[in-house]
């Protein structure tokens, strides 16, 4: 008999609508206390939506609200600075 075919599981990007492997992407979670924050594992309980590993993609979530309609919530403007942030820094490495 044949081997059997692992699902990859896959995502879309919130900011250009993409369609990627869920490994690829970074997921920006709403907690249960209602903070924003980027999850690096990938499995902290909360609302999540996924972004490409690439600034631009965030801003045009940003500007499109297409994040704010994942996550259900209305994102603050020092969350968003904050977000930016972090997604510089996994953008670099």
């Amino acid at each position: 008999m044949g081997q059997k075919v692992k699902k990859i599981p896959m995502r879309r990007c919130v900011g250009c609508m993409e369609k990627y492997e869920k490994s690829e992407l970074v997921r920006v979670l709403r907690t249960p206390d209602g903070d924003v924050k980027i999850d690096a594992t990938g499995r902290a309980n909360g609302r999540g939506a996924y972004l490409c590993r690439r600034r631009a993609c965030l801003e045009k979530a940003l500007k499109n609200r297409g994040l704010e309609r994942s996550l259900d919530m209305k994102i603050p403007e020092a969350v968003m600075d904050e977000l930016k942030k972090e997604m510089d820094a996994l953008e670099s490495t």
